[in-house]
């Protein structure tokens, strides 16, 4: 069992921390160079770490590092030694678990008890889920007849892509960005990742994992830096990098999709969404309100999956609002670690602005305000982070820009319908299609909707639950591709047939 400090240890030593230093890691080692620029905590609107911007030329030197160990000792490593250094670095991170939870905490102000339960979790357990996931895929076999009467044995065997580019969000910085470099590294592929600029640090962290468990030189390196005409862009433009992996906004992928084009890199996207529910009047309602409202403010609602849209059967509306807000007025926004709290900040002041900017919106659109629709009252450091209110709104029509625009904040619209062919069709009218979540006791429902929904992944009575063996991405401009068990390993390896006359 591992031990990890108390919440209040880490309390009282978070005004002590000496701000970190965040360099770039490449080749097994940091380097020097690059701008520097400031990273923030959300929670207090204060500095806590200083990055270093990747150049052109760090960028350059991190692919010839990634290329190196390919062509070297990793690329010739068996998969038994491979699988278990991915081991490993799961036992690592689980030892480092407070390290790695302070620094997760830092970069997102999240509260303590989410990252201690998910993030930090999850982040290690990638590792060992995607080591048992590439011993236990097989590869296609068949046996054909011949022109001459003879016979010829096909079969295909997996090899790494090469040089994969990692660029992964802020929201869930450690679980995201290892949930595409474990099964990366599981396939024999090298990565260069590029954090969001918001959270480097856990990712920073795991630099110094993979030199202590000896991982080789060059199998894994951060480069810190921005998007267009910054590190991003160097990555993702490089004709060095074979793939690229990427979750984020949908705008952003369509970036990076144009500066990927001319070296036709392998994609996987996970964008944007404007996630539906739809709570049926046969639903267990206690636990349809309970849970669309851990859906809809989990994370301050900074969760690509959560529900946005909630269109509930008229006969049972005005219980399910009222319990909606019920449940977003018992969360305790302020500071990471003080007691009870149940409500981080949002990411950044800029993003604060958007989610507040819809928040005007809603109001215009002629939206009833539940609850919330501002920035809660907070004293001490927690006046300084960029915090907003869990935000309600009934009396808005389907077509509203705020039901139509992802708004990634704490708030839903919740709007009536009366039968079961129009929550579909309004569930399923938008440009988006990443997830969906349905709450019914009828079980020929569920199926039918279930089924009927146009998204990567659709829940009945449930909501984030997740076999991380299943397919896991969005339809229409949610995204590119599927994550998960072998389709990632499909992803990150590139299958060769090899075919023998007999």
């Amino acid at each position: 069992m591992i031990a990890h400090a108390s919440q209040t240890a880490l309390a009282s030593t978070a005004a002590e921390r000496p701000k970190r230093i965040l360099r770039n890691f490449i080749g097994g080692k940091f380097i020097d160079g690059g701008a520097p620029f400031d990273i923030f905590d959300p929670a207090t609107g204060s500095v806590h770490a200083t990055a270093y911007e990747a150049d052109r030329a760090i960028v350059d030197e991190a692919v010839r590092a990634a290329r190196k160990a390919v062509e070297g000792e990793w690329g010739n490593m068996t998969l038994a030694k491979r699988r278990a250094l991915l081991t490993r670095v799961a036992d690592r991170i689980e030892e480092r678990f407070d390290e790695f939870l302070e620094a997760e905490i830092a970069d997102t102000g999240k509260p303590h008890d989410l990252a201690h339960h998910l993030d930090i979790p999850r982040g290690a357990a990638n590792f060992r889920v995607f080591a048992d996931a590439i011993a236990n895929l097989s590869t296609e076999t068949f046996e054909m007849d011949t022109p001459d009467g003879g016979k010829a044995l096909n079969y295909a065997v997996r090899k790494p892509l090469g040089v994969v580019g990692v660029i992964s969000p802020w929201n869930l910085p450690l679980l995201l960005m290892t949930w595409k470099v474990a099964p990366a590294l599981a396939c024999g592929n090298a990565v260069i990742v590029k954090p969001s600029e918001e959270t480097p640090s856990t990712t920073t962290l795991l630099g110094e994992v993979m030199a202590e468990v000896g991982m080789p030189d060059g199998v894994f390196n951060v480069i810190h830096g921005f998007g267009p005409d910054s590190a991003g862009e160097f990555l993702t433009s490089h004709p060095g990098v074979r793939a690229i992996t990427f979750t984020g906004e949908t705008r952003t992928g369509s970036a990076i999709m144009k500066a990927a084009a001319p070296t036709v890199k392998a994609l996987s996207f996970e964008l944007g969404g404007k996630n539906a529910a739809i709570v049926f009047a046969d639903a267990d309602m206690d636990a349809a309100v309970a849970g669309l409202a851990r859906a809809a403010f989990l994370n301050t609602g900074q969760v690509c999956l959560a529900p946005e849209r909630i269109y509930v059967e008229r006969p049972v509306l005005d219980r399910f609002v009222a319990g909606m807000k019920e449940k977003a007025e018992a969360l305790l926004p302020g500071l990471p670690n003080d007691p009870g709290v149940t409500l981080g900040p949002v990411i950044s002041e800029e993003h604060r602005g958007k989610v507040l900017g819809y928040y005007q919106l809603a109001v215009e659109e002629g939206a009833t305000v539940i609850t919330g629709g501002g920035i809660p009252d907070l004293a001490g450091d927690a006046a300084g982070g960029y915090f907003v209110q869990p935000t309600i709104w009934t009396g808005l029509p389907h077509e509203a820009r705020v039901c139509r625009e992802e708004i990634f904040g704490p708030a839903c619209a919740i709007i009536p319908f009366d039968t079961e062919e129009e929550a579909v069709r309004m569930a399923n009218d938008s440009e988006y299609g990443l997830a969906s979540s349905i709450w019914t006791t009828n079980l020929s429902r569920a199926h039918r909707v279930g089924k009927a929904m146009e998204v990567g992944i659709s829940w009945v009575n449930c909501w984030f639950l997740r076999d991380l063996r299943t397919p896991f991405g969005g339809a229409k401009m949610s995204g590119v591709g599927r994550e998960g068990g072998e389709h990632s390993v499909n992803f990150y390896s590139e299958p060769t047939n090899i075919c023998i006359k007999l």
